[in-house]
């Protein structure tokens, strides 16, 4: 058997992508004895409208620039949609890999003035989910969002961020969808690198999830938290860019239930003097 090219990513895609089309969804009646949990190669060759060694380059990178038409008819095949379909379709595209220089993390001031204005949870983070600022609401939220914390390592193993979720099964996969749409092309990039490496080697339910390739795009949405001190919040959660890093907030519906509840928190984050900057009070131990 040939080896597959280094850094195939299209390959991996399309690998992946066809592991989760059951031969029902495709309109090809089910067989005994598939070796596969999804689609076999000739058979999304077919459905393609390719031959199937074409497809066999494809998958194991000997042709990394497929036509647009391919792409699409393949997209149709493997069931995806707009945000999978363009990312797709970026996959394929022939662009040159120019040297770029990362321009570095930074919360403008006037960010940090509208942090301490706010009286909902709100905090800052960098393309690789980490706090660089928070607020006193946010810490008070959950104290995995102070400054110097990772977001996705929390959420895979920290236990407490795992029951403060509802519905942590379904968080994680929108969470690991929305790193890999996140990295794009900066694959190589060391921070990335770093974490995917560090969370593939700790959690199984990470490692199985980037298996999926699954992709997402960077929106905000609703969720349902349960905090150890005012219990169960739905509030809704929007990411808004600011240069470079984003801003996001959770804020509740109007005359809620989580509403009353996110004032009774407030209330009890008044204690004392808060360094918005740290996200922490101004008279408190650093904590690690």
């Amino acid at each position: 058997m040939k080896e597959e090219e280094p850094d195939n990513r299209l390959g991996s895609y399309l690998r992946a992508r066809r592991d989760l089309v059951s031969p029902e969804q495709a309109g090809i009646p089910p067989g005994g004895n598939r070796r596969v949990p999804g689609l076999r190669r000739e058979e999304v060759a077919l459905l393609a409208g390719i031959s199937p060694d074409y497809y066999l380059r494809l998958e194991r990178g000997r042709d990394k620039n497929p036509s647009p038409q391919v792409l699409e008819s393949l997209a149709r095949v493997l069931r995806l949609d707009d945000v999978e379909r363009t990312y797709l379709l970026g996959l394929g595209a022939a662009r040159p890999r120019a040297p770029r220089r990362k321009r570095p993390e930074h919360v403008p001031a006037r960010v940090h003035q509208l942090l301490a204005q706010l009286h909902i949870p709100a905090f800052v983070e960098g393309r690789a989910f980490d706090v660089l600022a928070s607020n006193p609401m946010a810490v008070a939220f959950s104290p995995r969002l102070r400054p110097g914390q990772n977001r996705l390592r929390s959420f895979f193993l920290d236990p407490e961020e795992q029951a403060f979720h509802q519905d942590w099964e379904k968080a994680a996969a929108g969470f690991v969808a929305t790193l890999r749409t996140t990295i794009g092309d900066d694959t190589d990039d060391p921070r990335f690198v770093e974490l995917v490496g560090e969370l593939a080697l700790s959690s199984r339910r990470f490692r199985t999830l980037w298996a999926r390739h699954d992709v997402r795009a960077l929106d905000g949405g609703t969720t349902t938290v349960h905090h150890p001190v005012v219990g169960e919040l739905r509030l809704h959660r929007d990411k808004l860019p600011i240069e470079n890093v984003l801003l996001v907030v959770y804020y509740p519906d109007e005359d809620s239930d989580a509403h009353d509840k996110l004032r009774l928190l407030s209330a009890l984050t008044q204690t004392g003097p808060t360094d918005t900057t740290r996200g922490r009070p101004a008279d408190s131990p650093r904590t690690s």
